[in-house]
């Protein structure tokens, strides 16, 4: 197939699914707003992934806890795929299908959110965490490709992007995981973030000294420049 071929065929892809996503403008401005209430009140997000979703998964917390735009207070995010070591224990020790489970019931509190992100919508790891977030009284979302799917069904929300086409599945959940950060820092308070600390000014410029200064003895010498 031409290159140019290629590129047709993605964009009519692209193309064709922009218009059904429209229809999730209202879940993205409410997750959003949810999101900002829930973490500055002292809850966390939880996301996960396989494959390129973990990657989109942490690009997700990455903006969170520093920024999308203007300064303001990091919120707590964490991508549990991040965490190599536990997440290849538990895969030894519990399976695959737990990697994220285990992790969502260690750090998951009543009232977090824990948002999962699959193409497929069948990844049995992330069907199990999100009984195990349903369990410990996590909010759940999805991310996913078309529906019915399972992790559609398994979670308490979900915004399926409509398209056959896996890679314009995941560029669209890209695209969600930015607006979601674009509305949870327009329902955040103006300004920067009260308790940042502040920048170490430079050391004040002074002489430039060449050599070497050596101390004598319980520095009560004087010191030799070489």
């Amino acid at each position: 197939m031409a290159a140019d071929t290629l590129l047709e065929t993605h964009l009519a892809n692209l193309a064709a699914a922009l218009l059904p996503y429209r229809r999730h403008a209202d879940l993205l401005v409410r997750w959003g707003t949810t999101l900002a209430e829930r973490l500055t009140a002292g809850g966390r997000l939880l996301v996960a992934g396989n494959g390129g979703s973990a990657a989109e998964a942490q690009h997700l917390t990455a903006e969170l806890v520093g920024k999308l735009r203007e300064d303001r207070r990091p919120l707590s995010a964490i991508a549990l795929h991040a965490e190599t070591s536990a997440v290849t224990a538990i895969g030894n020790d519990y399976g695959y299908d737990e990697v994220y489970a285990r992790q969502v019931r260690a750090h998951g509190r009543p009232g977090d959110v824990l948002l999962l992100l699959s193409t497929s919508g069948a990844s049995g790891n992330l069907l199990a965490a999100a009984r195990a977030g349903r369990e410990a009284g996590l909010r759940c979302w999805a991310l996913t490709g078309p529906t019915p799917n399972p992790l559609a069904d398994a979670c308490h929300e979900a915004l399926a992007v409509d398209s056959p086409d896996s890679q314009v599945v995941q560029e669209l959940h890209l695209v969600s995981s930015h607006l979601l950060c674009e509305y949870v820092e327009a329902a955040l308070p103006a300004g920067p973030d009260p308790q940042a600390v502040p920048a170490v000014p430079a050391a004040p410029a002074g002489p430039v000294r060449t050599g070497v200064e050596v101390v004598l003895d319980g520095g009560a010498g004087r010191p030799v420049e070489a």
